[in-house]
């Protein structure tokens, strides 16, 4: 509990230096946010083009799948509000060697990654995927009950754990390839293909986003749930915690063993 509140007060710490570099650069977050809504706006236009053309898509609606992009914003939004700076380690920290600094430091070293800044660009994309949800609940399509709710919140923690658990995985294999941004960009853009059905793509695309980098269980079949009363929470939002807790798990495993094996810079 004492070092829970000494991590607690220096995070605060952390914060409020960021926040000081950030009244600075107002125009920078202006302009990222923006960005953000842009981005959110072209995702969205892009499925009411498609259902101008098909009323249905295998079997999911216009307003279900408005619902199911939404709950996708959250959960990724949270992850990149929290975590972004673990970027810096796939793209630079290793191969620059200003990792060294994480490292002097009395203080876990993963710890010191993420309290480092905040990205308030996040704001866009969690504020467009809460007022999707909030339209969904409006049009009735989304069962609202106790349980429901519990859960709801159950998966977008859980969710934007696996976010940070697949960034982290990839972004530790900077320890060898020196950079790893290419490949961790690579990863972390199979979540897009989370945002629709998985029923309309091919079985080895399926089977990627479902088995190998389980972004499936992070927004398309959590959200399956809170649309069908046939769909079972412990097949859903249950695995998604396990999935959560190994991935973290691992992910973290082999970034302590990457320190592990870090040479600085020019060795």
């Amino acid at each position: 509990m004492k070092e829970l509140r000494r991590y607690m007060r220096l995070y605060r710490v952390f914060i409020a230096q960021f926040f000081k570099k950030l009244v600075q650069s107002k125009a920078d977050f202006l302009i990222g946010l923006i960005g953000f809504f842009l981005t959110q706006a072209s995702g969205i236009a892009f499925l009411f083009l498609v259902f101008q053309q098909i009323p249905v898509l295998k079997g999911w609606t216009l307003d279900q799948l408005i619902f199911i992009y939404g709950f996708a914003q959250i959960p990724r939004g949270i992850d990149h509000l929290l975590t972004d700076n673990i970027w810096l380690v796939a793209y630079r920290l290793v191969v620059n060697g200003q990792f060294d600094r994480y490292m002097l430091r009395p203080m876990n070293v993963f710890l010191q990654i993420i309290f480092e800044s905040l990205q308030p660009d996040a704001l866009g994309e969690l504020t467009v995927g809460t007022i999707l949800v909030i339209m969904s609940l409006s049009k009735g399509i989304v069962i609202v009950d106790g349980v429901h709710i519990l859960f709801f919140i159950i998966s977008i923690i859980a969710g934007a754990v696996i976010y940070t658990a697949v960034k982290l995985l990839f972004a530790s294999l900077a320890f060898w390839m020196k950079r790893s941004g290419p490949v961790l960009q690579t990863a972390y853009e199979l979540a897009n293909f989370a945002k629709y059905p998985t029923e309309i793509y091919a079985k080895g695309i399926r089977f990627i986003i479902t088995y190998i980098i389980p972004f499936a269980f992070v927004v398309y079949l959590p959200a399956s749930y809170f649309l069908k009363s046939t769909v079972s929470p412990m097949s859903t939002i249950g695995v998604e915690c396990v999935i959560a807790v190994v991935f973290l798990g691992i992910a973290y495993g082999v970034f302590t063993w990457g320190i592990r094996c870090y040479e600085s810079a020019g060795n």
